[in-house]
């Protein structure tokens, strides 16, 4: 790699990729400052099922479903922007260089995708349409078909006048600090950001493997210590925690290391949260994060149990087309390591509007206008943002 010694701002970088209809994805790590992002300058973004222990640097965006019309996407880090500076990748041909330093050094609009499907045939849930449809999974888990499932909705807000995706970014990287902050425009796909409180898969530099179960959801309070959980909030918790052991089981690997259930904050939110460590230099198991991968996603947080019954509900009577969120997306192949982290929190940026989303977890305790609450409260996520950039 060589680096550009020229100083550029991240809207620069950003705006010379839109320009340029090049994707892009910018990024942040939990309770770090850095701010990362990357754009790839050669054609192609659509990947297969992602490999994480050979995949060179870039960043993975992948949608909820595998067999999903939306394609796995991996932006490869052909020009990669740190704290002001550049560098670029050694095999990236010259021209495109030039020409993307030519972006860089113009005077861009301010800009980004947006997918006109999306724009045009989305189907937005009403009250009346969750509610029922989580009764109808009440009563399906009653009779046993399934543990439980997870039903999300999306909804329309207005972007502030003059919306600038970075802006957004950094008022969300300095509202959520112990969140994955991301922005992600690819072009034909269109533009998400998000403030995702949940590690799907990761493998640090000092090769360990990491993954979390993350449900049960309330109004955070002043002190957690005083936080007092419900029998289907710790209920809820355990069968996840269960399922990722259960992926454990499959790859009949028993050296783990788990700590939790402990409450976190996130946002406005608090949630249980139980870690689940492996240290590769101790158990030889060289593929685990890319085998943990196919197994957990879609995990029971945004899935349910088991997982095909659920999914197949989900289908059936969520009533709209979840596209990209609660896939995962994330940076893989740097010298950090791979870090994948659920799509929650989020946001699709239309032209003149945004896409918020949120899911409830359902079980045979679940009542239909509280579930509909928990959306509402994790809606503030993105919402708070859009309030915060129209003062």
């Amino acid at each position: 790699m060589g680096t550009e010694t020229r100083a550029y701002t991240l809207e620069k970088f950003f705006q010379a990729a839109i320009a340029g209809e090049k994707a892009v994805a910018v990024w942040r790590q939990p309770n770090t400052t850095t701010v990362h992002a990357c754009a790839q300058l050669s054609a192609g973004y659509t990947t297969g099922q992602p490999q994480l222990e050979s995949s060179p640097f870039g960043f993975l965006f992948c949608p909820f479903q595998t067999a999903a019309p939306q394609p796995n996407t991996f932006i490869k880090a052909e020009v990669y922007f740190q704290d002001g500076s550049l560098t670029t990748v050694v095999d990236t041909p010259q021209h495109l260089l030039d020409h993307f330093y030519t972006l860089l050094e113009a005077e861009n609009q301010n800009s980004w995708y947006t997918d006109a499907v999306a724009a045009q045939s989305q189907h937005y849930q009403t009250e009346q349409g969750f509610t029922t449809a989580v009764a109808k999974a009440v009563k399906a888990i009653q009779a046993e078909e399934m543990e439980k499932v997870v039903l999300s909705r999306n909804k329309l807000e207005p972007l502030p006048p003059h919306f600038s995706p970075t802006a957004a970014f950094e008022t969300m990287a300095a509202a959520y600090p112990r969140a994955f902050i991301s922005l992600v425009a690819i072009p034909g796909v269109g533009t998400w950001m998000g403030a995702s409180p949940e590690v799907l898969v990761s493998v640090n530099e000092q090769q360990v493997f990491h993954t979390i179960a993350l449900a049960g959801t309330q109004q955070a309070v002043e002190n957690v210590a005083d936080a007092i959980w419900r029998q289907k909030e710790i209920e809820e918790q355990a069968m996840v925690e269960r399922y990722i052991l259960s992926c454990f089981k499959k790859l009949r690997l028993r050296e783990y290391t788990e700590v939790g259930p402990r409450t976190i904050v996130a946002g406005n939110l608090m949630h249980l949260r139980t870690d689940f460590k492996v240290n590769l230099k101790e158990v030889h198991f060289p593929t685990l994060g890319t085998d943990m991968l196919e197994l957990l996603h879609p995990t029971s947080a945004v899935c349910g149990l088991p997982k095909l019954p659920a999914l197949q509900f989900i289908l059936a009577h969520e009533g709209y087309d979840r596209s990209y969120y609660s896939g995962y997306l994330g940076p893989v192949g740097s010298a950090e390591g791979a870090h994948l982290y659920v799509n929650l929190r989020c946001m699709e940026l239309l032209e003149q509007e945004a896409i918020l989303y949120a899911g409830a977890g359902i079980t045979a305790e679940s009542d239909p206008q509280k579930e509909w609450q928990e959306t509402e409260h994790k809606m503030q996520t993105m919402r708070k943002v859009l309030l915060i950039l129209n003062d």
